[in-house]
């Protein structure tokens, strides 16, 4: 489902020859791309590419190397300390385990952000706790403890307590990994009304091909081999437009060419 004119129009996020490394080891390098207000993006590639890397220096966990990550039109690794931390109320993130406190019931869990970074009351904390456990379809589950969770309810607590702070960008790491086809269709459905009934933009981190193409208006593929973008364009539009071999490989689930040395791919966006 692609966004409206008037969210293309608007970029959230904005990434500019983006660089990380950990010492001499280069993840990604760069890496560019712009993601509009209410979309939902996708970071595309296997395991082991950098993706999650990237989605570190994304939402202020490792600076990265070199390039800018703007949210709006502010830099945000150039900003003080405390600006940072402003701007990372306006974020949540979906780790890919859950990340789940396993000391704390579901609705401490969901709770933790509004007692750290509001000045809301107890009481206010755990109704407004109970709305986001509602809002993701676990009403009534909110005094059990992580170890009772299936791995479906595990990555909603998740969704619940990134949600929170009602935040204005969403980050999700590999949120279907792990899950049954149906519960991952569940959650793709959940994603999609996040977008549409809040306006709430979206980055997902996958390479679960089904998510990606029922839930993402564009993306970028990052190569494991060159770590840097070798495609960017609509899930969709670059399974069935996409000429470069190794994105070829990826979206149609075939062997990885030996051979993959061909120019970045630009698909066309579906009208």
């Amino acid at each position: 489902m692609d966004p409206s004119p008037q969210r293309a129009l608007s970029p959230a996020l904005s990434v500019d020859k983006l660089t990380v490394a950990f010492g001499e080891k280069v993840i990604q390098q760069d890496v560019s791309f712009t993601v509009a207000a209410g979309s939902i993006f996708a970071v595309m590639v296997g395991s082991g590419s950098g993706k999650s890397t990237l989605l570190q220096a994304m939402i202020g966990l490792l600076p990265p190397t070199a390039g800018t990550i703007r949210v709006g039109e502010e830099d945000y690794w150039a900003a003080s300390d405390d600006r940072r931390a402003q701007i990372d109320r306006g974020f949540g993130v979906l780790f890919q385990s859950g990340a789940m406190w396993t000391a704390m019931t579901v609705t401490e869990n969901v709770a933790l952000p509004l007692r750290m970074l509001t000045a809301l009351n107890g009481p206010a904390i755990k109704t407004l706790a109970g709305v986001k456990l509602s809002l993701v379809g676990l009403a009534g589950s909110g005094d059990l403890m992580p170890a009772a969770l299936s791995g479906g309810m595990t990555k909603r607590a998740g969704l619940a307590r990134a949600l929170a702070l009602d935040p204005a960008i969403l980050f999700l790491d590999e949120p279907s990994s792990g899950l049954d086809p149906m519960t991952a269709r569940r959650l793709d459905d959940l994603i999609l009304d996040l977008r549409e009934g809040f306006g709430v933009t979206i980055v997902l981190v996958s390479h679960d091909l089904p998510s990606l193409f029922d839930v993402c208006d564009d993306g970028v593929f990052l190569d494991g081999e060159t770590h840097t973008v070798i495609a960017h364009g609509a899930p969709k539009s670059l399974r069935d437009e996409c000429t470069h071999p190794t994105v070829r490989a990826f979206m149609h689930r075939e062997r990885a060419p030996a051979d993959a040395d061909a120019p970045t791919a630009r698909a066309r966006r579906p009208s």
